[in-house]
């Protein structure tokens, strides 16, 4: 009923008031001026003609929801679930919790805050831009832009009507997951995702779009696949039911892993996991070419790989996914 009445433009969580805020109180003048910088608004214009011009108060003077998350100095007072919950697990699975912050303040604030949590996490190289005073070149395990879109786009598009989930930033030693209340948007059909661009939530995507922190045509998810192919690793992994989940697999030596399992696996299951860690999206029938066997002979090594472990099929069969499973071989 709610994506019925937001597909009317009649009901967007960002664009209701939000009664309990005292403006004076609980929005402090930093915020403000921190967003202006961003927006390269001139100093000579008076906030209150910006928020007014930005169109952040009802017709009854409330400050809109999605201006108490850009602007409130705890916005979490309003809106509890309005954080990012980072966590680092040991290992691959959730079984132990190494590290558990929540990340709290205006959106903008979140998302500076979860990137440096990434950052110190990672494995970040540096490499010398020019010389002199130039500045050092940050190279991220896995693209930095990659995680600036995704966590971009999780703020922008949760559903801040769920109350009983947060954004989730989930660290393993083989996978970065990032989740979002809400599934994909319902104006957009499967196969138009990453290429248009709906959101649950036009104010808080405006003032984003206004911070020149995203683009309006849609095309985060293509760059955030280029760039994962880019720098050799495979591309993102999305699920859509319920919650929004995009999975980015860390650097590994794919064709170490591979040896590993030489005993058990025929050049052509090794062609077809090499097929599916370069996309996991591969179909069979494309399988079937580039391997170069009969679709049954696919379908057979495909149930070897699968009773192996390494190889789950998510969703159905003509828009699901492959997934890899990166264990070692028993006693290996």
């Amino acid at each position: 009923m709610r994506d019925f009445f937001q597909q009317a433009d009649r009901i967007y969580f960002d664009e209701a008031p939000c009664k309990a805020i005292d403006i004076a109180k609980d929005i402090p003048e930093e915020n403000i001026r921190q967003f202006r910088e961003l927006a390269g608004f001139n100093g000579t214009i008076a906030d209150e003609q910006i928020f007014n011009n930005l169109k952040l108060y009802t017709k009854d003077t409330f400050l809109k929801n999605g201006a108490v998350l850009f602007f409130a100095q705890n916005p979490e007072q309003f809106f509890e679930k309005a954080v990012v919950r980072c966590i680092a697990f040991e290992g691959t699975d959730k079984r132990f919790i190494i590290d558990d912050k929540l990340m709290q303040g205006t959106l903008y604030q979140q998302f500076l805050q979860t990137m440096e949590w990434l950052k110190g996490k990672l494995d970040v190289r540096y490499d010398i831009e020019g010389v002199g005073s130039q500045p050092r070149k940050e190279i991220w395990e896995i693209p930095e832009t990659v995680f600036r879109e995704a966590i971009i786009n999780a703020l922008a598009h949760r559903d801040y009507y769920e109350k009983g989930a947060r954004i989730t930033i989930e660290l393993f030693t083989d996978r970065v997951e990032i989740s979002n209340p809400g599934g994909l948007v319902s104006g957009i059909p499967r196969n138009e995702f990453g290429k248009r661009s709906l959101s649950r939530n036009p104010l808080i995507f405006g003032l984003f779009e206004r911070i020149r922190m995203v683009e309006q045509i849609g095309s985060g998810i293509v760059r955030m696949r280029d760039l994962m192919i880019e720098a050799g690793l495979t591309p993102p992994e999305f699920t859509m039911e319920g919650m929004f989940t995009v999975i980015f697999r860390r650097p590994f030596d794919f064709e170490k892993w591979v040896e590993r399992w030489a005993e058990k696996l025929t050049n052509n299951r090794v062609k077809i996991l090499r097929e599916v860690h370069a996309n996991n999206r591969v179909t069979k029938r494309e399988l079937e070419q580039e391997v170069g066997i009969s679709a049954s002979a696919i379908d057979n090594n495909l149930n070897v790989l699968k009773e192996l472990g390494l190889l789950e099929r998510e969703g159905s069969d003509k828009g699901g996914n492959w997934k890899l499973n990166y264990i070692s071989p028993q006693g290996g």
